[in-house]
């Protein structure tokens, strides 16, 4: 017989996390392939430029978008070599670590925890090109902007999986922060990308401002 204190209530589970473990394969070889396309193109532009320096890239389209531009920056070779050649030896690397992870591979912390340096260079190193080329160069490049997306996206789910994974260790009082993240992680992905389009958008509404 129930007592007055007992209600018939049904009890309200926790909502289940997300988990990355299938998707984050197919995230690493899609992206990578995306990446390395980008990459290829730019060094075959790159090498031609360098050849004539007249050379225009077909996705020299107006004053703004022109990977020509970007390419003859000094920002081009920040290493002293094309930039492109980066995404040549990185996203190969990137494509088989996702196709392994497909074929049922499985990799110790140590090889999760170098992938993730890469990527935290990775997302680093775009962020800087992005300031550098709107802000400095003034120019936009379509195939570089493919590759800052494949890398952002590829360092979100890649931290977030390390996360669940217990390769990194996120110290107690902070697991409210992390679940929150991996329970949005589509918005907070999706907030990223729209303040690098707002801020693309604002700094150039003198040219296409007319177009709203």
């Amino acid at each position: 017989m129930a007592t007055p204190n007992q209600t018939n209530k049904p009890k309200i589970t926790p909502k289940k996390l997300p988990t990355f473990a299938k998707v984050l394969p197919y995230i690493l070889t899609i992206g990578g392939i995306i990446g390395c396309i980008a990459a290829a193109v730019l060094v075959y532009d790159s090498n031609k430029i360098a050849l004539n320096p007249n050379y225009v890239p077909n996705c020299n389209i107006n004053p703004i978008i022109a990977c020509g531009s970007v390419i003859k920056s000094k920002e081009g070779t920040v290493f002293h070599f094309p930039d492109p050649y980066i995404g040549l030896v990185v996203f190969p690397m990137v494509i088989t670590t996702g196709a392994a992870l497909l074929a049922g591979a499985k990799f110790k912390r140590w090889y999760w925890l170098a992938l993730e340096g890469g990527t935290v260079f990775g997302i680093g190193f775009v962020h800087w090109l992005f300031f550098e080329t709107v802000y400095r160069i003034h120019a936009l490049c379509p195939y570089c902007i493919a590759t800052w997306i494949v890398t952002i996206t590829t360092f979100w789910y890649l931290t977030l999986y390390n996360i669940q994974h217990g390769n990194i260790v996120v110290p107690k009082n902070l697991e409210p922060f992390t679940d929150f993240l991996i329970r949005h992680h589509v918005d907070v992905l999706v907030l990223w990308f729209l303040i690098i389009f707002g801020l693309i958008l604002k700094h150039f509404w003198y040219y296409y401002g007319h177009y709203f």
